[in-house]
């Protein structure tokens, strides 16, 4: 059975596909959970779903709405966190959107702000303010895992906004490991094949997807790893997954 050990993780997009499934783990491995997103009944349907091994659920998983790509929005965010938990152990930077796949010269300037919004500008935000509350916290130092995608490191086609957001994810990334290393600030990247939710399916080509319970494993994973180390990027794809060659 797992031990309670009460660290605090965060987890943007908490509502539904990895997040939720994220969370939840988290939830059943002893973390209490701050569940974040923007949609407070979908956040609510999260946490009724998880398997509290603690039966204490009501002290280990909090919903919290929030819009990443409102400054304020993610302030009152980590002022919840720290007024109600008082540290935060993990930042679970999930919260994505993907435009649709259309040719570039389709695509809207509203279209390719709001990729960009969420899925850069919102990771950033969130970053910000955990280096903020992570830095002065005793102890000091966290982890960030940030949810990129085989977008990351290739693009598909007619997707320039997902991967411009993403490849600039994987900048922030990097830059931020560098930043938060002096501090005891670990940040991670998990990059994943097409995975089976909600989001996922408007971009099912018939490709394998990864299941969303081996995705929020691996994330535990990265959670679960002594402060002194560091996943700095992890790709996690069905092994079927067209990705590496030709075949």
């Amino acid at each position: 059975m797992p031990r309670a050990h009460n660290r605090i993780a965060l987890v943007t997009g908490a509502g539904s596909g990895i997040g939720r499934a994220t969370a939840n783990l988290l939830v059943r491995d002893g973390w209490r959970v701050v569940f974040a997103g923007r949609r407070p009944e979908a956040l609510r349907e999260s946490i009724a779903m998880c398997e509290d091994p603690f039966d204490d659920i009501v002290q280990r998983a909090f919903a919290v709405p929030c819009d990443v790509t409102r400054p304020d929005s993610v302030a009152a965010l980590f002022d919840f966190v720290r007024a109600r938990c008082g540290r935060l152990d993990l930042l679970f930077n999930n919260a994505g959107v993907f435009t649709p796949e259309v040719p570039i010269e389709e695509l809207t300037v509203e279209q390719w702000r709001a990729a960009l919004d969420v899925n850069l500008t919102g990771a950033f935000l969130c970053t910000r303010e955990a280096f903020r509350l992570m830095k002065a916290q005793q102890p000091r130092g966290g982890r960030i895992v940030n949810n990129g995608g085989l977008a990351a490191q290739v693009p598909r086609p007619n997707a320039v906004a997902t991967t411009a957001s993403k490849h600039a994810l994987a900048g922030l990334t990097r830059a931020s490991a560098l930043d938060g290393r002096a501090f005891g600030i670990a940040v991670g990247q998990i990059d994943l094949g097409d995975a089976a939710t909600a989001l996922g399916a408007a971009l099912d080509d018939g490709t394998p997807q990864v299941d969303v319970d081996d995705a929020a494993a691996a994330v535990l994973h990265m959670a679960n790893l002594p402060p002194a180390a560091n996943v700095l990027f992890m790709t996690l794809l069905p092994t079927a997954q067209p990705f590496v060659g030709r075949g």
